[in-house]
């Protein structure tokens, strides 16, 4: 009998900000495909005996192809019992959710989403910050920053992204910034723009830093660091609190 697929968000890496439906499905399940993010602690709810496969991706290293993850997700569904396909954040936010859904349903098989919590909440918790301001920072915008060939996409709405007033998050954006920051400032977003770089979101090394557009993006340009991160600026990220 064909198997039943469960794509679970896991949050930012915190065990605690697992929804309970996230551990229930995760203790019940026969095989968990995690990626690399939702690996350590996470996995101590899996029960004894289930098959533990990590498929993560990460950018500039060697990581498993999208269509090999997806083939693997429809073999051991195939193979039956209770799937858990493991996504960081909320896998409905730059976690490549689509292309596995497509390929399930290309063979009949059924699945549930389980959402998670995206780390950008996760980031702006820690840092005593809301994504929104009453009057001021009426919208948040996510953006990814890069494409498949991990550079900066060709297709960015520059003048949305240049707007002070919102609060921009940069999903994958440590590499491309100082490319994206310099278009940014001809686009007339000042340089002095309030900035903040999160990495390792949810994890025992986390930390947050924060500055400008102008500094973030020099800092930048002279190393990123292996530690994956998120980068917000706008009128929320400035370095002494909100006023």
């Amino acid at each position: 009998m064909t198997g039943f697929v469960s794509f679970i968000g896991s949050g930012p890496g915190d065990p605690e900000l697992l929804t309970l439906k996230a551990v229930d499905r995760i203790k019940r399940a026969d095989a968990i495909l995690y990626d690399d993010l939702s690996a350590g602690p996470i996995l101590s709810f899996a029960r004894a005996g289930a098959d533990l496969v990590g498929v993560g991706k990460r950018a500039g290293r060697p990581s498993p192809k999208q269509d090999h993850v997806s083939r693997l997700l429809v073999d051991y569904a195939l193979a039956g019992g209770r799937i858990v396909r493991l996504k960081s954040g909320d896998g409905g936010l730059f976690g490549r959710l689509e292309e596995e859904l497509v390929a399930l349903r290309a063979h009949g098989i059924g699945f549930e989403i389980v959402p998670g919590i995206a780390s950008p909440f996760a980031a702006a918790a820690a840092a005593g910050i809301p994504l929104t301001r009453r009057l001021t920072a009426r919208r948040v915008q996510f953006v990814t920053g890069h494409d498949a060939s991990g550079q900066l996409p060709p297709d960015l709405n520059l003048d949305a992204l240049a707007d002070p007033l919102a609060c921009t998050v940069i999903f994958m954006g440590k590499r491309t910034f100082p490319a994206l920051a310099e278009m940014l400032i001809a686009r007339g977003l000042p340089p002095d723009t309030p900035a903040m770089l999160a990495e390792s979101v949810g994890t025992p090394e986390a930390r947050t830093r924060r500055t400008t557009v102008a500094a973030l993006a020099a800092d930048l340009a002279h190393g990123i660091g292996p530690k994956p991160a998120l980068i917000f600026y706008g009128s929320l990220a400035q370095a002494e609190g909100l006023v």
